[in-house]
């Protein structure tokens, strides 16, 4: 491939994530308008996961490492803004502080999970850090005593909002509340992050990071140092982690252990899984429609059971996660590449 044809390719990839980003700006406007506040509010999750998905992206996507405590730095981040923002510590700082520092603190230990791993592989990898998410949420519901730090099990309420929204403001006719600032807010960060990923890739690192998941020893005898990159892809992956971790804990204004079980680490995984793990895209459209999916599905069990059957014989949450368990069996066995898998690069 020449350097003007890769130029090209280069300037269609800037351009398509332009006009997706200028359509994401649109979106909550005419959601509100149609489907009311509650759907952006679940828009709000899509950019979240988004995020979330993207970090493991260069973890599970870039190295080809299989993490399945990844959803341990979103509590990681999550815990460190509730801390520092909430009346637990009667600490009040400023969420401009308290994001970045989240982030170094989940990259900290993004390299504290990696560097006892670095010769695992597979399965073993994906035991070992299944096993550090488990070992974070079991802290964080323990260290309540004897000295009272994370509250245990009842969580941290009462924290502060990334920004206060005094009353309602009337746009478009629309009653603007403070969902859509979240959303904008978010939006704006998933775009940082998209670009963060676009540069990654294309870079020396996300080049190492792809020779290491396609042969490792192949990489090592090239003179790539697989032990710095592969810490590296984990503290990268971790601060993302940490970072959304952050923004969920002041836009829910509580957080607790039960929001960082091990089915969250799979669904983000799934996410990467489903989309097309390596692609951008791929990602960021599995990260939406795992999360649009259900909230569907959920409006819809009801009615369902009373079109085919004239009643309800099946708990309607139960249904939900059947017929959603149901279209990802289907998806993966139709396309088990994802469903917009990273294209082949020329040299």
């Amino acid at each position: 491939m020449t350097i003007t044809s890769t130029k090209t390719i280069s300037k269609k990839i800037w351009l398509a994530y332009g006009v997706l980003i200028i359509a994401a700006a649109v979106l909550p406007l005419i959601t509100g308008a149609t489907l009311g506040n509650g759907w952006v509010r679940v828009l709000d999750f899509v950019l979240l996961y988004a995020m979330l998905a993207l970090g493991l992206n260069i973890v599970v996507g870039y190295a080809g490492l299989l993490d399945l405590g990844y959803i341990a730095f979103y509590a990681i981040g999550a815990y460190v803004y509730a801390l520092l923002a909430s009346p637990q510590f009667g600490l009040h700082w400023s969420p401009f502080i308290i994001l970045p520092i989240g982030a170094l603190v989940a990259g900290f230990f993004g390299v504290i999970l990696g560097a006892p791993t670095l010769r695992l592989r597979g399965d073993y990898l994906a035991i070992v850090t299944l096993g550090f998410g488990e070992i974070v949420r079991l802290f964080l519901n323990n260290l309540d005593r004897p000295v009272n730090l994370t509250n245990g099990p009842q969580g941290i309420n009462l924290i502060d909002p990334l920004f206060t929204l005094q009353q309602p403001l009337q746009m478009f006719g629309l009653r603007i509340t403070s969902v859509y600032f979240y959303y904008y807010l978010f939006l704006a960060l998933a775009a940082l992050v998209v670009f963060v990923s676009i540069r990654l890739q294309g870079s020396r690192i996300g080049r190492a990071w792809m020779a290491i998941r396609e042969d490792e020893m192949a990489a090592k005898a090239c003179g790539i140092n697989t032990r710095n990159i592969k810490l590296l892809a984990f503290a990268m992956g971790a601060s993302f982690g940490g970072v959304a971790g952050g923004l969920f804990a002041g836009f829910q204004g509580f957080v607790s252990p039960e929001s960082f079980v091990l089915l969250e680490s799979i669904m983000v995984l799934c996410m990467v899984v489903l989309g097309g793990m390596g692609n951008i895209a791929g990602v960021i459209l599995g990260a939406a429609l795992l999360t649009i999916t259900p909230e569907i599905f959920r409006d819809i069990a009801t009615p369902l059971q009373q079109a085919l059957i004239g009643r309800t014989i099946i708990d309607p949450e139960n249904l939900r996660m059947l017929l959603f368990g149901i279209a990802l069996v289907a998806t993966m066995l139709f396309r088990p590449q994802g469903l917009w898998p990273a294209g082949k690069h020329g040299r």
